[in-house]
Order: structure tokens, then sequence, then C-alpha cells
């Protein structure tokens, strides 16, 4: 129903009442007795009454029929008395029929128009709700707006996140959904960064401050969901879980809480100095973005790269000096530890990756391999098939092996690795391996 026509005009004598009860005026008539209206319609006791008179309106409705108050007060009482001209029938419910005030409307001259109008007069413009609702998507459209600008993997996730609700949950209207959309997409669009930077820094750079990217946040939110869909982070919670995720982007809480565990890297004198002792060293973020450059790229040219610290720390203990350069992720790649193998890469070392043979390992390895090109170190199907059936046997006094757990995931350089797992389901640790993870590491197999 269209709440912008007006009701045709009638004749005092309402004989045209029942017809003008449909009709639904969005701006208030200029020949409405706005003093006697306010009077006798705006009497508090027939507040409920108007309220209801405009839901109909809002919807669409024909004002027909009677609106019903259940337990109506005396004042409420009073007011339909004064209204009507006569008191309401008796009973527990006060019901006021919507073409009787109409006529009594027009008859008086208070409303000429009837009750749609005298709504209208006394209450302000009504809008449809179907109308309102489209309003509301359009500007929700316009708000996604910037979501149209990203590519590939984030304009998947951009799908997602409508899909879902996310950003309505955050911002709650259009408008404020706006600026935090722009925002958040001119953020993604500068990610990753590189080198890592402060949060704080990044965000004073590309966004509104320093303070736009803090925790708990819109924004923040936001942009670490798209984060996520970047790097492939996988799912998790906490705040160390949260500071990993921003750093997989290369944005850091500090440059000093992000560090690598490395075992015989060479290059500058803290390096040289643990290598010719065989011992591992934390090299922290800090260190890596200032001499990363010095870090020498092994004479070999090839650099081993585990997930597990009793690795690196097997390695050392078994060949000391003599170990080949050896990274240990510690789980998710650390900013710390995607500086270093990027840099050592792009200047011609080639990595060696190895991980546990399960979902989250090979989570990890995928991540990795989207920052830096590797190459698998015992890591693919038949290594997996084999290293199943050393497991097996030494799981058979307890006549278990452990079983994987978790959501598969892809294995794109092996896909015959990731269905291997599905189809025998056991999990190996990299330390039910070291035995052959040694052996490519002693002297012998240079």
């Amino acid at each position: 129903m269209d709440v912008n026509r007006p009701t045709p005009p009638t004749g005092r004598d309402g004989g045209r009442a029942g017809a003008a009860a449909d009709a639904t005026p969005a701006e208030a008539r200029t020949d409405v007795d706005a003093e006697r209206l306010g009077r006798l319609l705006g009497d508090p006791g027939l507040t409920w009454f108007v309220d209801r008179v405009r839901q109909r309106m809002a919807r669409g409705r024909p004002l027909t029929g009677s609106v019903t108050l259940a337990d109506p007060d005396a004042s409420q009482r009073r007011a339909a008395e004064r209204l009507l001209g006569r008191a309401p029938r008796s009973g527990d419910s006060l019901g006021i029929r919507l073409t009787a005030v109409d006529a009594v409307l027009r008859r008086s001259g208070v409303s000429p128009d009837g009750l749609a109008a005298a709504v209208v007069a006394l209450t302000g413009p009504v809008v449809l709700h179907a109308e309102a609702r489209s309003r509301e998507e359009r500007a929700w459209e316009e708000a996604y707006a910037p979501f149209g600008t990203l590519e590939g993997e984030q304009a998947r996730w951009a799908e997602r996140i409508r899909a879902d609700g996310l950003v309505r949950r955050l911002a709650r209207t259009p408008q404020a959904a706006g600026p935090l959309v722009e925002a958040a997409v001119r953020a993604l669009r500068a990610l990753p960064a590189s080198p890592p930077v402060a949060r704080a820094t990044f965000a004073a750079r590309n966004l509104s401050g320093a303070h736009a990217l803090d925790e708990g946040t819109p924004l923040a939110t936001l942009v670490l969901s798209g984060i996520r869909s970047l790097t492939g982070f996988p799912d998790g919670s906490g705040a160390q879980w949260r500071r990993e995720a921003w750093a997989s982007a290369g944005l850091l809480k500090d440059d000093l809480s992000s560090t690598v565990l490395t075992l015989n890297l060479r290059g500058v004198p803290p390096l040289d100095w643990t290598a010719d002792a065989g011992e591992p060293t934390v090299l922290t973020l800090r260190f890596l973005t200032r001499h990363a450059p010095a870090v020498a790229v092994p004479v070999t040219g090839t650099v081993h790269v585990c997930e597990n610290p009793a690795v690196l720390s097997a390695a050392a203990d078994a060949f000391g000096p003599a170990c080949p350069p050896l990274v240990c992720l510690q789980g998710q790649p650390s900013a710390a530890a995607l500086t270093l193998l990027h840099d050592l890469s792009t200047r011609g070392a080639g990595l060696l990756y190895h991980g546990d043979f399960d979902w989250g390992g090979v989570r990890i390895a995928a991540a990795l391999a989207r920052s830096v090109p590797w190459r698998p170190w015992r890591y693919e199907a038949a290594h997996y098939r084999a290293a199943v059936a050393v497991a097996a046997a030494a799981a058979a006094a307890a006549d278990a092996a452990p079983g994987l757990t978790g959501r598969p995931a892809e294995t794109p350089w092996d896909p015959a690795l990731a269905a291997s797992l599905l189809e025998l389901g056991v999990r190996v640790e990299e330390e039910a391996v070291l035995d052959d993870l040694l052996a490519d590491l002693g002297p012998g197999a240079r």
C-alpha cells in the first residue's frame, strides 16, 4: 500500500469512511485541526491505540476491523469514551473499531481525511516496512562495495563473511559498516607486511591511527579474519594464538617476542660462535630484520627445516658443529622464521622440510609453502607409509597406534600423502622417525 497517497476528500456525513480508512498518508494534512486532534486522539489513554494504527499502516494493512487492549485501566476506558462519544462495552478487554474512529474524525472536522491522516499529523510520517527494508538492504550493499576490489582467496573470504553476517554483527548498521569494510580492505590489500612490522606501526601508516587494530575493536576482528584467509592460519583461540595469527601476515606485537630456533647458521659473530660450539641459537625478529642478509647461505646451498625442537636438539647432541644448518619452526611458522627462510630462499638456499604426519602438521607445511618454496624432506606418502609400519609394530604391545584427529587437509607437494593419511588414519610425530632424519644430517649423508 502506498503511504504517500492521500485519501480522496469526502463529505462530512462520513459516507466514505470505510474506504478512506485504507489510506496511509506519509505527510500530515494542513487541514487537520491539530489542537482538537491533540485533545482527542493525543490523550495518553489512547497511546496504545495510535501505536496499533501506525503498525498497521507500516505493514500496509487496511484500517478496518477492530483493535483490542487486554486489561485496560480506567484512564484508557475514559479516553476511548471521549473519542467515540459513548462508553465502550464492559468486559476484561477494550475494543475500538477503526472505521468508527475514522467516521468520528471526519464528521467532527478534526481530520477531514480520516484516521490515517490524523495519525500521521499526530505522530509523523509512516514508512512501510517493506520500503524500509529495501532501503536498508541497498545501504548494506553500498557498505559491502569495497569487498569487490579483493581477488582470489580474499574475494572468497569476503563472500563467506557476508553470508555469515560477521560485518553486521560487528557494525550493527550499514552507516557504521561502510567505514569498517573500507578500512579492513585497505589493511588486507597492504598485507602481508614484508619485512614484518609492529601492528601499531602498520596501523599508523595504513589506517586511522596506531590504535586502529587494537585487540577487541571491530576492525581488528575483521582484519584478523581476513588474515587467516590470506595466510591459511588454522583455527584456535587465546592471546598467544591471536599473536601468532597476526604475525603470520607480518604484523607483530613487537620485534622481540617473535623468535626462531636455529642450529649452525653462520655469517655474523654471534652465529659463528654458537656454530663453532654446535649449540642451538634463538634469533629474534629484531635481529633478523636488521641482519638477515648477513646470515650466510650454507656452502651446500641447503637448509633443513623441521617442525619440532626435539629434532634440532637431537641433531646438536649427535653432530654438534658438524651438523648441517637446521631451522626449527616450533609449530606454526613465526614471523621470525618466515623472515629468515624467505631471506635464505631469495639468496639461493634450497629448503628441505619435514613435519609431523598429522593434519596439523600438513597444515603447517602448507602455510609455510604459501610464504617460501620448499621441497619435502622424508615428507611424502612413501615415507609416511613406512613410518606407519614402524609405529604399528612399536604399538603392537598396546594393541593401538595413535589415531589422526582434526579436519583433513590437502598436501599439494604430494597429493598421495593426504590420501594415505585418510586411508591409514595413524598419526606419526617427528620424534618417531628421528633416526631417519638424523641419518640424513650425519657426515656420511653428505
